[in-house]
């Protein structure tokens, strides 16, 4: 049984080009869902596959609730690691953008990821980043949440990202499902670092807490609709060779004796820095 039932080759010259130019020719099907990040690629999953986030998750705390008073109680916390390499952390976490988004893992995996070395990997992460945000978009749109900053009026790890994000509704995440859905993902495909990949998808969601754009709620609801597509995703041919190219390619690189180039050790240290209430 896979992890994820548990857990509810450089590519040269023309074949590189080719392999581009089927990227490009799949970006023009109708029926996929388009990212709303600047990219070509497309989703794994049509309209009509992307899990229903308005029927699946509940509305947000309401006032005066005790869910409410501990999604403020948490962001209080979380809002007190500002200045702090945490927040430093968090601030790399905000990058979605490819390509410097499909290395947000490395740590974990213990690889970097990137087109040229690791080009079915980098394409999987892409492509379920976008069916892991779309899976939050109509929950999104008409909840219509504030998020933190707009609510407290201090300042979020990305400044330049505000005027989007105030249009842009909290409740669920979309950072949280992405980066779920990828833990899952990737502990399938490298199931010895299971733990550590889980562990990253979770300390992912709360860097947007660190951040104060995101309430606890919209967090622990992002992990949820992250796992709803990524079952969804299990019975997509695309997606399944895509899954199985990647395994080969993260166990090529780690016989060629490949690892992550970064500092793995500080960034261990630093996301286990939590804020204190947060589930």
């Amino acid at each position: 049984m896979s992890v994820i039932a548990h857990l509810g080759c450089a590519l040269p010259g023309l074949a590189l080009a080719l392999s581009l130019a089927g990227c490009t020719a799949t970006a023009s099907r109708p029926t996929a869902v388009e990212a709303t990040i600047t990219t070509k690629a497309v989703g794994y999953l049509d309209a009509a596959s992307v899990p229903a986030s308005l029927a699946l998750v509940p509305a947000p705390p309401a006032a005066g609730s005790a869910g409410l008073a501990l999604d403020e109680q948490v962001s209080r916390e979380a809002r007190a690691l500002r200045g702090t390499p945490r927040f430093t952390q968090a601030t790399h976490d905000a990058e979605l953008g490819f390509p410097e988004g499909a290395n947000q893992f490395s740590c974990a995996i213990g690889l970097d990821v990137d087109a040229q070395r690791t080009p079915a990997l980098y394409r999987l992460l892409e492509r379920s980043r976008i069916d892991a945000s779309a899976a939050t978009r109509a929950a999104k749109k008409h909840h219509q949440r504030p998020r933190p900053f707009m609510v407290n009026g201090e300042p979020t790890c990305t400044p330049q990202d505000e005027a989007d994000l105030r249009g842009n509704g909290s409740y669920p995440s979309g950072h949280s499902s992405i980066g779920w859905a990828w833990a899952l993902l990737l502990s399938e495909i490298v199931p010895d670092r299971a733990d550590a990949i889980i562990a990253r998808g979770r300390n992912y969601g709360e860097s947007r807490l660190v951040c104060n754009v995101h309430w606890q709620s919209d967090i622990l609801e992002g992990r949820f609709m992250g796992a709803a597509a990524v079952a969804r995703l299990q019975d997509n041919p695309a997606f399944q060779r895509d899954l199985l190219a990647a395994r080969r390619e993260i166990e090529a690189a780690r016989r060629s004796g490949q690892h992550s180039s970064r500092d793995c050790a500080a960034e261990e240290a630093v996301l286990k820095v939590r804020p204190a209430s947060a589930l």
